[in-house]
């Protein structure tokens, strides 16, 4: 990959050993990269980013850095690629998941300015609007669900019913949200094939759409596609931060922002999901 290899040296000033593909993913095409002064870097690229993809992310890494969260090194970024340290994956075991349930929740702890961010962001290959609301409930509303129903909508990814339902819910969110939370610093795409259990060290979050929100959305996204250990995570993150009571109850409602995303992106089968999550708070 010699054009690939330039791009890095160019970047950060040493020479590439060697490239090799890294399998998944289906937004940026990965690459390990070992460099001639002996770190291992990965390099994200993307054919066509959006005007402030890369810059978004690696900014959004900073941010959870600077509350403590563990993530990759940024090692250079510009437009159209990003350079970070190497995390050699490990297995995960119960104790690097309470470590992170612990971590997890002292970067929620340290909050946000206020709900969403200074400016709009992106999710998977989609925007994300960000912007600020007095409140979880209108933020959710208005920056998270409705914008993305709305494109399920158009897509034909979405049936009418469930939509009209997924609407419903949205209308109840002030009663059925639980109580209020000051914002909280998200990782904001906390799906687990955004947790590197690595090697050696602490878990590693990856691939970020940071912003402020209620610190239930990373927990339920965290529960939407299964993350190993994850009872032990929770376990630990309730003991440096407990829960406000029927989080688990609320899980459905928070999983309402991704399942929308996955119905705009892969299909109509997340769109049914989101229809039937939505039911379960119009009882």
């Amino acid at each position: 990959m010699p054009t690939l290899a330039q791009r890095v040296e160019r970047l950060l000033g040493v020479s590439v050993v060697s490239t090799s593909p890294v399998a998944g993913g289906d937004v940026c095409t990965t690459t390990k990269t070992r460099l001639s002064d002996g770190r291992t870097a990965v390099v994200k690229t993307r054919a066509h980013a959006p005007e402030g993809f890369f810059p978004t992310e690696a900014e959004g890494l900073g941010w959870l850095a600077e509350a403590g969260a563990p993530v990759p090194e940024v090692l250079a970024v510009d437009e159209d690629c990003l350079i970070l340290a190497w995390v050699e994956p490990g297995r995960a075991t119960p104790e690097a998941a309470a470590s992170l349930g612990r971590t997890l929740a002292a970067v929620h702890a340290v909050g946000a300015p206020g709900f969403g961010g200074p400016h709009d962001g992106f999710i998977g290959r989609l925007p994300m609007p960000n912007g600020s609301a007095t409140d979880w409930p209108e933020f959710y509303a208005t920056k998270r669900v409705l914008p993305y129903l709305k494109l399920a909508v158009d897509r034909q990814q979405i049936a009418p019913t469930d939509a009209a339902d997924v609407e419903l819910c949205v209308r109840r969110l002030t009663e059925v949200a639980g109580p209020a939370e000051p914002p909280a610093r998200l990782h904001g795409d906390l799906w687990s094939g955004n947790v590197v259990f690595a090697r050696e060290g602490a878990a590693h979050l990856v691939d970020p759409a940071a912003y402020g929100g209620h610190r239930e959305t990373d927990l339920a996204m965290l529960s939407l596609f299964g993350l190993p250990q994850l009872p032990r995570l929770l376990e630990a993150y309730q003991e440096v931060s407990p829960l406000a009571e029927g989080w688990q109850d609320r899980i459905g409602l928070h999983q309402l922002f991704p399942l929308l995303v996955h119905a705009c992106q892969f299909g109509s089968s997340y769109g049914a999901r989101a229809g039937a999550a939505a039911r379960a708070f119009l009882g």
